[in-house]
């Protein structure tokens, strides 16, 4: 008779004794059905298995007792009737049919199931458990992040990791230099993307054996932390304050900042040298940065002098380009205006002196965006060499205007301009005219340069020398006086337009009045709103003015053509910041480094309290930089002149400047200030990394201050990344609500449930996955995303780690010559995969080693090597070949991934490193340490046959799947093992690949054959279509040109594999 054998231990017996009211005993055979039922009683109770066709089920969950024929078993179970042959809980009844000869309802087995039953039963495994190699490792599942980063972390601390690599490396130093962040609020995904970035790559050097040593900098003066703390304060205080006052408040302020932002970035993982940072609020930073100052003005780099400078009447003070933004929207009232030429004026062209000496007379036509600009006018300007038109209005004013701008002027003012007579703009200069509000002023009509065109306007430019650059350069060529009728306040003083105008806002109130002014003298000829872009105060968010002051100048000029030279040697990434950087240093003026505020270092001068000249020597500028070295540049408020100045300059009435320095010359200095003072640092430095905004400030200012110094660009190499937007391309504002808070993402929302807490590394791949060389997006879709990839890497390098935990590599491995043709090729994807990252890191691009990881880990591992893999890691006996084979070939996937993800993914790598230390090898503590090692290995092997033959496979295998697939889908085959896959193909070569995998007898190794690789029981390589066409299923071939076919597969179920 055909046997099945059920296995159980006493207690099961006693208890199917008792409900079922029989006697079995070892050995007895019982009659179940068509089958007899052989009862055998295991020492130690390991459970039950039943086979000759039964299905093995783990005794916690499932007790089956399967009759297979015509006729079967039902069953119910506990108090909950049920359906089938599945018996679940502690007691379960079986009823026999009446044709074995009892009752139809006689109770004839029972059984006991999962954890919650008896005592001595939840406890047994299935026999077959403990025969397969199941994976084992403490390398968890999930992450834990809010907890395990934190252990890490602090084991890093411990170890001295970071300290032990970043000056005991043998390698070369690295020099990253940071460049500070401002110490005045909270930190954003921008600075979360910055920092993240710079750790990668210094993480990348030390694993490469070099000396990273990395510290991290913060920039501590200038108006930002000066407003918050007048902010902070109540009106009283703000009235009694003294600048020292002021200044230790904001002293107190950035440094609480600096340690709440510390502690950010510390928790984002980023090593660094947090004990000893940089400030530039610090005695030996300030000190550094007079020391650059002195020597950039005993050059004769730096002087003071009256120019217009973009000044913000808010914050009451000059700013520099840097400190500026141009926001969309800006809306000015712009007007066309007519200066009438004085009947005094002589041309030596007739038609125009005609005019000149009409009744309407002649008038020049200019257009301005900044009416208030009008009372400082002190000339026009026109390009000699732009044609220019006579015209004739309706009311008999003769107008000139350039040529080609005739018609669209008229358009816009509303009446026609008859032609008269054209020419040059050469005919036009020297002509006078009177002032359109300052009664008795008599201006010219002056050349001006190329910055006068056609594209806008009239052709001819009003030029107020103390209210705009090229106006100030041309006026002061023609000896004009730049003259700014305007107060700090951003409001009209007495001397403008005769006293009418003094109080008035220029941006508010005083345009209007100029208007109001101009019309009513007849000069205005068109008044219109204007939409284009306007200098803002980029911290008050408020428009600023041109305006002309005394102020310190750095002179551009001076040093110009070394920059220029300097940038074209430094490495651009990506290289369009290079034409960036050149285009504004080719195009800038000079740089205004004064600034009319408290918080900030002092600009080392001393004045002649009579006539106002400066005072500054080599010898005053040392006796400075000795006293800020020692006592810190609040000493400069503390102390009086006498107490400051050397010796032989005491006595002389000399009084203390109170201008302090732009923070982006404070910042700029950090190559002197920070890396020519620390032993540990290089010079020029390796990497700038910032922002792309960072051309027009850190790196410029940067590039200025060096140049002029050290005739050298403080950076060998310059990385810019972009803005961080929102995931419509938004940018990011507390009022939109769409603000990411990168800290939320490490620990976690208010709502826990909602927004749980992904941890630091998930942060990282996000900014290793995003190509920076742009701007870069991030939402919650984009998050979850990231968090997605980063579970399935995580799985991956557990399934690599659960897999050896039985493997000795110096005992167990498989030389590379005897491994399958499978693990060759898998060998060989890794050291293309090795490669791609090499390059990529190397080369700064991240995103490739994010896609390169996700993609090998998902298509190659995943879905290809690891689904074939399975069975002979769990079935085989553990040292069988064919296993030792797999196991090698995973323990250097481990090897050599966990290398590759170590930069972005620390504490993930880190984690894995330690558990996998519990096998009791004398690796070094941490991934960080063993350095970038990855195993190497001579595959011995055509690798482009290997290649052609295994990827043929894995397209065989997306259409054998597709099939089997459709099979699947009609209840045809349950498991892919239940079928038979026939294959035809035309392509000889195709064939001889299969006819290669697919030996008559089996392979050798068990493993380089198409059943395994196909996961099915039968492979047939038929030697027609007619074979195929006969399957139950069948597919075309997309793209191996091969038929395939896929029908049931003959033999019986394996009990334990299946």
């Amino acid at each position: 008779p055909s046997f099945s054998t059920l296995f159980c231990n006493v207690d099961w017996i006693s208890e199917i004794d008792r409900v079922c009211k029989t006697r079995l005993r070892q050995n007895n055979i019982i009659c179940c059905g068509r089958r007899w039922v052989l009862v055998t009683v295991m020492d130690g109770g390991l459970g039950f298995v039943l086979t000759g066709g039964a299905t093995c089920l783990s005794s916690r969950s499932v007790v089956e007792l399967v009759c297979r024929g015509s006729r079967g078993w039902s069953g119910c179970w506990g108090k909950r009737k049920g359906y089938g042959t599945r018996l679940v809980g502690h007691v379960g009844f079986v009823r026999c049919p009446s044709s074995v000869g009892t009752k139809s309802n006689t109770r004839m087995m029972a059984a006991v199931g999962d954890r919650k039953g008896r005592k001595g039963v939840d406890e047994e495994e299935s026999i077959y458990k403990n025969t397969v190699n199941l994976p084992q490792t403490s390398f968890q599942q999930r992450a834990n992040a809010k907890v395990r980063e934190l252990e890490i972390q602090k084991f890093w601390e411990k170890e001295e990791v970071y300290e032990r690599l970043s000056r005991g490396n043998p390698g070369e130093p690295f020099t990253l230099h940071d460049g500070p962040p401002y110490a005045n609020g909270n930190l954003h995904m921008g600075h979360a993307l910055n920092k993240v970035l710079k750790d990668i790559v210094n993480r990348y050097q030390l694993m490469r054996g070099r000396k990273a040593v990395f510290v991290p900098g913060w920039d501590c003066h200038g108006l930002p932390i000066e407003l918050k703390v007048l902010q902070s304060m109540k009106s009283s205080e703000r009235k009694n304050s003294t600048p020292i006052d002021l200044r230790r408040r904001a002293r107190d302020f950035a440094l609480k900042t600096v340690e709440e932002q510390k502690s950010v970035f510390r928790r984002f993982g980023i090593w660094a040298d947090w004990d000893q940072p940089y400030m530039t609020l610090q005695p030996e930073y300030e000190a550094a940065q007079i020391g650059v100052f002195g020597e950039m003005f005993l050059k004769g780099y730096i002087y003071r002098g009256r120019k217009p400078v973009h000044w913000s009447p808010s914050s009451r003070t000059a700013l520099a380009e840097a400190e500026l933004e141009y926001p969309e929207g800006h809306i000015s009232r712009s007007c066309y205006a007519a200066f009438r030429i004085t009947e005094s004026s002589v041309s030596s062209n007739s038609d125009v002196q005609r005019a000149i000496q009409s009744q309407s007379g002649l008038h020049v036509a200019i257009w301005t965006t900044t009416p208030w600009t009008l009372p400082a006018n002190r000339a026009v300007a026109v390009n000699p060499n732009l044609n220019y038109a006579l015209t004739k209005a309706p009311d008999g004013r003769y107008i000139i205007v350039a040529q080609d701008l005739t018609a669209s002027v008229a358009e816009k003012i509303g009446f026609e301009l008859d032609m008269i007579t054209a020419l040059k703009g050469t005919e036009l200069v020297g002509l006078h005219y009177a002032h359109p509000l300052e009664d008795g002023l008599v201006c010219t009509v002056i050349a001006g340069g190329d910055y006068i065109t056609t594209e806008s306007g009239t052709g001819l430019v009003h030029t107020a020398p103390g209210h705009g650059q090229e106006d100030y350069v041309v006026g002061m060529r023609e000896g004009l006086e730049p003259f700014s009728p305007v107060d700090d306040a951003g409001k009209f003083t007495a001397a403008a337009a005769n006293g009418k105008l003094v109080g008035l806002d220029v941006l508010s109130a005083g345009n209007q009045a100029v208007i109001e002014e101009i019309t009513a003298s007849g000069v205005l000829l068109l008044e219109e709103p204007y939409s284009h872009k306007y200098p803002y105060d980029w911290r008050t968010k408020k428009p600023t003015i041109f305006r002309a002051t005394e102020q310190w100048f750095a002179s551009v000029d001076g040093f110009r053509d070394v920059a220029l030279g300097a940038i074209q040697s430094v490495n651009w990434m990506p290289p369009v910041g290079e034409n960036r950087i050149r285009g504004m240093v080719e195009g800038r003026s000079d740089w205004c480094i004064s600034r009319q505020r408290s918080w900030g270092v002092p600009i080392p001068v001393f004045y002649d309290k009579e006539s106002g000249e400066a005072v500054l020597t080599e010898e005053t500028i040392g006796a400075v930089q000795q006293l800020f070295r020692e006592r810190g540049s609040d000493a400069w408020y503390e102390m009086e002149a006498d107490e400051i100045l050397p010796e032989s300059y005491r006595g002389r009435d000399l009084i203390k400047g109170m201008d302090t320095m732009d923070v982006w010359f404070d910042s700029g200095a950090s190559w002197s200030a920070v890396v020519e003072q620390n032993r540990e640092l290089q010079f020029p430095i390796d990497v700038y990394l910032e922002g792309s905004d960072q051309h027009r400030g850190w790196f410029q200012s940067s590039l200025l201050t060096s140049v002029a110094v050290r005739g050298q660009a403080p950076y060998r190499a310059v990385l810019t990344h972009g803005f961080v937007l929102d995931e419509r391309g938004v940018k990011m504002s507390k009022s939109m609500g769409n603000v990411v808070d990168p800290l939320e993402i490490v620990e976690g929302g208010k709502d826990q449930k909602k927004n749980p807490p992904l941890g630091a590394d998930v942060l990282r791949l996000w900014a290793a996955s995003v190509d920076y060389s742009g701007d870069v997006l991030i939402g919650p879709i984009i998050i979850n995303q990231v968090a997605d990839a980063y579970r399935k890497l995580r799985n991956t390098m557990r399934y690599l780690a659960g897999n050896i935990y039985d493997f000795d590599p110096s005992v167990d491995s498989v030389p590379t010559a005897q491994l399958p043709s499978m693990d060759k090729y898998i060998l060989h994807r890794l050291e293309t995969l090795n490669n791609e990252i090499d390059e990529a890191y190397g080369s700064y691009n991240f995103s490739k080693v994010y896609q390169a990881l996700q993609r090998f880990s998902v298509v190659d591992l995943s879905n290809f090597y690891f689904d074939i893999a399975k069975d002979r890691l769990y079935i085989p006996a553990p040292n069988e070949l064919r296993r030792r084979s797999c196991q090698t070939v995973l323990s250097l996937l481990l090897q050599s991934m966990s290398v590759s993800m170590a930069p972005i993914l620390p504490h993930m790598a880190e984690d894995l490193w330690l558990s996998m230390g519990e096998q009791g090898d004398d690796r070094p503590g941490s991934i960080f340490q063993s350095g970038w090692r990855r195993p190497e290995f001579d595959l011995d092997v055509d690798c482009i046959a290997l290649n052609e033959t295994w990827n043929l496979i894995r397209e065989l295998r997306d259409d054998v799947n597709k099939c089997m697939e459709d099979a699947r889908m009609v209840k045809f085959i349950g498991s892919s093992l239940e079928a038979k896959v026939v294959l035809y193909t035309e392509d000889s070569g195709v064939r001889r690949v299969l006819e290669t995998l697919n030996p008559p007898d089996g392979s050798e190794n068990q493993v380089d054959e198409l059943r395994y690789a196909l996961l099915a029981s039968e492979v047939i390589v038929a030697d027609s279509a007619e074979e195929v066409e006969r399957c139950e299923h069948i597919r075309e071939g997309q793209s191996a040109v091969v038929m395939v076919g896929v029908t049931r597969a003959s033999g019986s179920k394996c009990e334990r594999c299946w």
